[in-house]
């Protein structure tokens, strides 16, 4: 890893940073920072361009005004030596109301505390507006490698050692506890996506008086369906460029100067540029140079190895202190996984305080930011993101931190969408769910009725030189809304398996988890295979038979043994290939129907998979990507379909 020069030393690191006037962001702490973390992804970046003078604009615009943030609150900069001596930056935010004492609310950050200089404040505090009326001790921190502060970055820095995360905010509350005066001696910890991440890290080995964290769309286990890779398949578009905002950053820098828009693709169209680039080995040599250090490190560790072990948090989430609010959105296209597997975890173990899982209709973020009733062409017809903040996020803190009104929560929080309505469970997957199978059958039809025929199959020709596009339309890197497509342009190609329900007579209503089993064949040696399922509505429907996606996820078969030792697929042999997809709360309407759909390429969202097993797949070579036949049973002794749970 990168080493960072450290920034000049004070005599005394115990008190505040002098100012250093910094007009020209205008990015702020937790609100405004949160409909821009992990911007470097291809599709913020691409609208950075847009939007970035605009904020500047703005900024300068808040500079000529007077502030309500600075009359209400004191700002101050702060070095805090960590245990091994390491200092990082920090913000603290104080009210100048000194009649009664506040909590600390903290937020982690690889994407910069800014504005820098004690005379500099943001244009808000806190997750929503809430808090700030409310009254907090606000704290930001670069971590470390990044910005102003000291020591090296780790992409998902272990857990456990001398240092880790959990370590780094252990002394960072140790040390405003005993420093800040005006403190209630309670603290809590949240944040979105990557500062997601921090907040989850902060839970094992918390400091006594981190009561409440709220892990937001957090990172757990990067391979393990989060982020870099899902089931083995590498997410190619997500993942491609983002790595550059992390590896370039050698010496401190002000946001102004380390922010920059992010890699020139020269096109809008990315399924045509990723198509171009051919193999990903390609891409050190065209573009990076072995420069971008992280990307470098996903195309080296393409099975589940000690790499990705070692950074994954889930195996440390038993036995958790503080209260835990887990947050995520069902379309998120960056971190849907993540949240759940917190859940999974945390609440199997043995938590001293309450953990509750909040999943609501949003994509990446969205709670924190606008109202939620819609995404794309689906109406939800509820302001979901206004309940979160103003009836779930706000009360939760309120409680923990200041005993301040009841927290009785469910174990998870959850919006039916197709229903679109609220509902809350004691457990998840609901107790009173019914496990039950939609079998794929003859002539493209779905039913929980088992197939009855012996052998047959459904067949198809897969082109890794035209793959299945993830999206309708022209895209540039990964589109949220791609989460509810509309999927009647995979479904009308050959190389899609499309099977569906007669229109329903009834709502149907899955719940929990989802469990793919294929019987699948191949005429080659390596193969995706991706299952979606989706919801089709009636012609007469204002969207007409839209092909809603409501979950989808790919599998590399290489991995049919294990997803630490890739082995072959034996070629024109049906094998078990058997996968969880996301957890899913939707109902089906009456005269709705159900359809699953079966290919082996989701491009550029995924890489392409040469069909041809080699040992690496981002150094295969032109040669290796061959067109193969694949064939899924749905016979019944090898009865292909998906399990779910339906509520009643």
């Amino acid at each position: 890893m990168e080493e960072k020069q450290p920034p000049k030393q004070r005599e005394d690191d115990c008190v505040p940073d002098s100012p250093a006037p910094n007009k020209s962001t205008a990015l702020s702490v937790y609100s405004d920072a949160v409909s821009l973390q992990r911007v470097p992804r291809p599709i913020h970046l691409f609208t950075m361009r847009l939007v970035l003078p605009l904020l500047l604009a703005a900024a300068s615009l808040r500079a000529q005004q007077q502030d309500p943030i600075g009359e209400r609150y004191t700002k101050h900069e702060f070095r805090i030596p960590m245990r091994d001596g390491v200092k990082l930056h920090t913000t603290v935010y104080t009210p100048k109301d000194a009649s009664r004492t506040y909590p600390f609310l903290l937020q982690r950050t690889p994407y910069s505390c800014s504005p820098y200089g004690a005379d500099n404040y943001p244009s808000r505090l806190g997750p929503s507006e809430h808090f700030l009326r409310a009254g907090y001790i606000f704290v930001c921190q670069d971590v470390r490698g990044r910005f102003e502060s000291e020591g090296s970055f780790v992409e998902m820095r272990p857990h456990g050692g001398a240092v880790s995360e959990s370590t780094d905010t252990f002394d960072t509350i140790d040390w405003l506890l005993k420093r800040i005066p005006g403190n209630n001696g309670r603290a809590g910890i949240v944040g979105v996506s990557y500062p997601g991440f921090y907040a989850a890290a902060a839970i094992p080995g918390a400091h006594p008086a981190l009561v409440a964290a709220s892990p937001q769309a957090p990172m757990v286990d990067l391979f393990r369906g989060d982020d870099a890779f899902h089931n083995g398949a590498f997410m190619l578009a997500a993942n491609f460029g983002f790595y550059r905002f992390f590896s370039e950053h050698k010496q401190p820098q002000r946001p102004a100067q380390a922010r920059e828009a992010g890699f020139d693709f020269g096109t809008p169209d990315h399924y045509d540029f990723y198509l171009k680039l051919g193999p990903l080995s390609n891409s050190d040599e065209k573009y990076f140079k072995l420069t971008n250090t992280y990307w470098t490190d996903n195309l080296r560790h393409t099975s589940y190895d000690q790499f990705w072990k070692s950074r994954s948090l889930e195996p440390h989430l038993a036995n958790s202190s503080p209260a835990i609010l887990d947050v995520g959105g069902w379309f998120d296209a960056e971190d849907l996984q993540g949240p759940l597997r917190l859940y999974y975890a945390a609440s199997a173990g043995k938590p001293s305080r309450p953990v509750t899982l909040v999943m609501g209709p949003w994509v990446h973020g969205g709670w924190a930011r606008g109202d939620g009733a819609s995404l794309g062409s689906v109406r939800f017809e509820v302001k979901t993101a206004e309940f979160f903040r103003e009836k779930i996020q706000f009360p939760f803190f309120e409680h923990f931190l200041k005993d301040a009104g009841a927290w009785k929560p469910p174990a998870a929080w959850l919006f039916e969408t197709g229903r679109n309505e609220w509902r809350t469970f004691d457990v998840w997957p609901p107790a009173n769910a019914r496990r039950r199978t939609l079998y794929l059958r003859a002539g493209g039809s779905l039913s929980f009725d088992p197939p009855s025929g012996d052998p047959a199959f459904d067949q198809y020709l897969s082109d890794p030189a035209k793959p299945v596009p993830f999206t309708s339309f022209i895209a540039s890197g990964v589109p949220q809304v791609y989460m509810v497509d509309d999927q009647r342009h995979a479904s009308a190609r050959p190389d899609v398996l499309a099977f569906q329900t007669e229109p329903l007579e009834a709502d149907l209503t899955i719940g929990g988890p989802i469990t793919a089993r294929l019987f699948a064949s191949t005429t080659g040696t390596d193969s995706d295979f991706v299952v979606k399922l989706i919801d089709v509505y009636p012609p007469e429907s204002p969207l007409g038979p839209y092909q809603q996606l409501v979950r989808g996820e790919p599998f590399r078969g290489r991995f049919w043994k294990s997803f630490e030792k890739p082995e072959p697929l034996p070629p024109n042999q049906f094998v078990k290939i058997e996968y969880a997809l996301p957890d899913i709360l939707h109902t089906f309407r009456r005269g709705h129907r159900v359809m699953v759909q079966v290919q082996s390429s989701w491009f550029p969202l995924t890489d392409r998979n040469p069909q041809k097993f080699v040992p690496s797949i981002p150094d295969a070579r032109p040669e290796d990507f061959i067109k193969t036949i694949q064939r899924i049973s749905r016979s019944r002794t090898m009865p292909s379909g998906l399990d779910v749970f339906v509520l009643p």
